[in-house]
């Protein structure tokens, strides 16, 4: 059980453990546990954002599927670069103005309500439902992740390695909060892109360079080099919209409401960019000179052929030494621990700020809220362990359905609320209802084979347009004026930058 790579292992383990407990000192109240009291300078802002979205299925998922279908995975890879870029241009510096100037919101459903001055707290009640309902899908698919390599690393039952994964994450998170998952997540971005370049590199290295690793991937499959193998003008959609789904994805947009101010953002997202281009180009490169690796070594390939999802697993541990290779797995665990981190947290920050606060205890001393945002850090964990119980689940599944969920709830609801003056309280209530319906319906019925976040995202934007321009309750005077003074302020960041 103890070997140079669960050594490691264990090691990384120890030092985001510390991390968590350095940021303890440093939380003082409930700001500060679920958003680091808004003071992330670019760097951290920039590398936190692309580890808190790319997850267990970066190096896992992925590679899996560029594996098993060849290059013509890689329109994932493609759509989600193009939804990084714009997220970061159209969404990030007016969601950080806006959520400080709305009474200071800390979380989705509290942007929200305040931005429309919603009494009913109906806007707070659904969107805090709806983010509770996905992340604990996208919470089990870390879990499952975790697991699988808790299992490998240490040799444990699925169930065993499942709670020992889940263990990890919980540790920092439930000490630092906001704090310790955006340090943690500076030092996980770092290992994922690191792992994402030097991996591939050794497979050509291995198989005599470039020109040969292209040939003996030709000689396995030559559809493998195809763009378009296998692939419809649908299924190439399907997979570039998986871009659309950052619009709406809480743990994403919690960062850039956490950032110092909106200055920051033009450095942070040339950051972002660059770390993402590169880990997503080592997630596809490792699947893809993968499939020549494991048919020059068969004698390495029963894991991966068992399961595809392992095959950087095992790369890493064949290609390197044992010492090397509990690093690069490590990388894997940084992928997985650096996304559930922050689902966990936002998940926590919902329930605290949204429900216990807002109907059960309004006037909670800041120490309180602390402790009840760190409990239900647990029982979200319990809730997620639950879904992940059966080994059979796939990473890449269980992510696809939450990335649709929150990309068509929120994603409309998001851009038009921040760009759009005349957006009414009503349409973006029915359109957040409208999203998540139509990926929970569409995700059973899988019509044509269209992801399910295309559908979802249209009848969104439209019901939100629609409803909205229809709507009697027109925007009140100060929420027209709030709108106002948020842009007004942008254009003074701006011409600062």
């Amino acid at each position: 059980m103890f070997n140079p790579t669960s050594i490691t292992f264990i090691g990384y383990l120890i030092v985001m453990v510390a991390v968590g407990l350095f940021a303890w000192r440093y939380t003082k109240n409930f700001n500060d546990y679920i958003l680091g009291g808004r003071r992330l300078g670019s760097i951290v802002t920039g590398l936190s954002v692309g580890a808190s979205d790319m997850s267990g299925w970066l190096l896992m998922g992925l590679p899996g599927a560029v594996f098993l279908s060849g290059i013509c995975e890689s329109w994932i890879a493609i759509g989600l670069a193009i939804g990084t870029y714009l997220n970061w241009k159209i969404v990030a510096s007016p969601l950080r103005v806006y959520t400080e100037v709305a009474h200071n919101a800390l979380t989705l459903p509290d942007y929200f309500t305040h931005r429309f001055e919603d009494k009913s707290k109906l806007l707070r009640i659904i969107s805090a439902f709806v983010i509770l309902l996905f992340f604990a899908i996208y919470s089990a698919s870390g879990m499952v992740a975790s697991a699988r390599l808790f299992e490998m690393v240490f040799d444990l039952p699925y169930s065993t390695a499942l709670i020992l994964g889940t263990i990890a994450t919980l540790a920092y998170v439930f000490l630092g909060g906001f704090l310790a998952v955006s340090w943690t997540d500076t030092i996980q971005a770092s290992m994922m892109c690191l792992a994402l370049i030097i991996t591939p590199l050794a497979v050509m290295w291995d198989l005599g360079g470039w020109t040969a690793t292209i040939n003996q991937v030709s000689q396995v499959n030559a559809n493998h080099l195809n763009m378009l193998q296998g692939q419809t003008f649908i299924g190439v959609v399907s997979l570039l919209a998986w871009g659309l789904g950052y619009f709406g994805q809480p743990h994403i947009l919690v960062r850039f409401m956490a950032a110092k101010d909106a200055k920051v953002m033009p450095q942070a997202c040339r950051i972002s960019m660059i770390w993402l281009i590169f880990c997503l180009g080592g997630a596809v490169a490792a699947g893809f000179f993968g499939a020549a690796y494991f048919a020059a070594h068969t004698d390495v390939a029963a894991p991966v052929v068992a399961n595809h999802e392992r095959v950087f697993m095992v790369l890493s541990t064949t290609l390197f030494s044992p010492w090397i290779g509990g690093i690069l797995l490590s990388a894997i665990l940084a992928a997985v621990m650096s996304t559930l981190s922050c689902q966990l947290l936002v998940c926590s920050s919902v329930l605290t700020e949204d429900f216990y606060r807002a109907f059960i205890r309004n006037n909670a001393s800041q120490k309180e809220l602390v402790w009840v945002g760190r409990a239900t850090v647990i029982g979200v964990s319990l809730v997620a362990i639950l879904i992940a119980l059966d080994p059979n689940n796939l990473v890449l599944s269980l992510v696809s359905y939450a990335w649709g969920g929150f990309g068509a709830a929120f994603g409309p609801a998001i851009i038009l609320s921040l760009l759009w003056k005349k957006c009414t309280k009503n349409g973006v209530l029915c359109g957040i209802i409208v999203g998540a319906l139509t990926v929970l319906v569409w995700h059973q019925g899988g019509w044509w084979d269209l992801y399910e976040i295309v559908p979802g995202f249209v009848f969104s934007a439209l019901t939100i347009i629609v409803v909205s321009l229809l709507d009697p309750n027109k925007p009140s005077k100060s929420v027209s004026d709030t709108f106002d003074y948020v842009h007004e302020k942008l254009e003074e960041a701006k011409k600062l930058n």
